[in-house]
């Protein structure tokens, strides 16, 4: 304020910032209204407000007043650019999200498990967009991984405003074959790494009053699936904590929701055959999948559009199936043996 009182010398200017800094880099951001007749210096009478700087006499006082209002846009930027953490960000749907949010202005962690290059190719494309972004490499089913990747990214940029939790593997069979490995490696990763990573991000965000969960469910965890048993178990479990901690949270003004995707292009759908294919593609009426851009659209809403500020504790479905048949499973029983197995696409 001192530096904008000091424009026309020792005349009286009044400082009146906008009112709202947006995180993009609106130089307009002040206006500035006279309290007195400027009579000194200009030899005239100054008025000045946003969008008539044209009036200025001289050219050292607009350079002042640009010099002035960049300053101001880049500094609220530094501080408003939300801090976002990414699990399972360097493919698929969570790489999606990451680059989304990262060119939306986040400052982005992007977490991985094992894809180290992958996810550090994301941190790039964000970094290339003029965005801030790092790289984590953590088990989300493991605590000490989990308080290291909160940590890392508190460090770093001094909270953690989102949270994506988006990591998730499979271990399909039917639950006859299932092993209790296979089962309690889902579990652990899909649901207790949601459980580990919601705890320790949310204990960062009640200090503030203020932050944003988005857990990346699925549809089966809505309608089940023939040989995801524990897949469907996992993400029905991660809707139901959703529901629960977005009532414990509400009075911070965290927001929690989640996302269920149907049928999302991804490696797994490159690699069916065309029969496969085609029989997914006749239970969606829009005749194709869904792309992992259009969940980070539906995400990038929920973590920073204002509009979506009183929406908590739901779970958004992002499929388009007709039902009741949209899961078309086809099993085949050979020797014992199931083959062409036809499942939703996970992140």
């Amino acid at each position: 304020m001192a530096a904008a009182a000091s424009l026309a010398g020792s005349n009286v200017v009044a400082f009146k910032p906008a009112a709202h800094l947006g995180t993009s880099a609106d130089t307009r951001i002040a206006h500035f209204r006279p309290l007195s007749p400027v009579s000194r210096g200009l030899g005239r009478r100054i008025s000045l407000q946003s969008g008539s700087r044209s009036s200025l006499a001289s050219s050292g006082v607009r350079a002042q007043v640009a010099t002035v209002e960049t300053a101001s846009a880049e500094a609220a930027q530094k501080v408003e650019s939300p801090v976002v953490v990414v699990t399972g960000a360097s493919r698929g749907i969570g790489k999606a999200i990451a680059l989304s949010l990262g060119k939306a202005g986040c400052k982005v962690l992007v977490n991985y498990a094992r894809s180290s290059k992958e996810a550090e190719e994301v941190s790039k494309e964000i970094e290339a967009y003029g965005g801030q972004a790092l790289t984590f490499g953590g088990d989300v089913s493991k605590e000490a991984d989990v308080e290291s990747m909160m940590k890392t990214a508190v460090d770093a940029w001094g909270t953690v405003d989102i949270l994506i939790n988006n990591a998730g593997i499979t271990r399909d069979t039917l639950l006859m074959r299932m092993k209790k490995s296979q089962w309690q490696e889902v579990i652990d990763l899909n649901l207790t790494g949601v459980f580990l990573c919601t705890q320790a991000a949310a204990k960062i965000m009640m200090k503030k009053r203020k932050g944003r969960i988005i857990n990346i469910a699925s549809v089966v965890g809505l309608v089940g699936n023939v040989g995801q048993a524990n897949y469907s178990a996992a993400k029905a479990g991660v809707i139901g904590l959703t529901k629960s901690v977005a009532k414990e949270y509400a009075s911070r003004n965290i927001n929690v929701n989640a996302v269920a995707p149907g049928f999302i292009a991804s490696d797994m759908t490159s690699k069916l055959g065309d029969d496969i294919e085609k029989k997914i593609l006749e239970t969606i009426p829009l005749g194709r999948y869904g792309q992992p851009e259009e969940v980070a659209g539906l995400v990038e809403f929920l973590a920073l559009n204002p509009a979506s500020s009183y929406i908590t504790g739901q779970v958004l479905n992002l499929f388009c199936f007709v039902f009741p048949c949209f899961v078309s499973v086809d099993y085949r029983w050979r020797n014992g043996d199931v083959s062409d197995m036809l499942c939703l696409a996970k992140p």
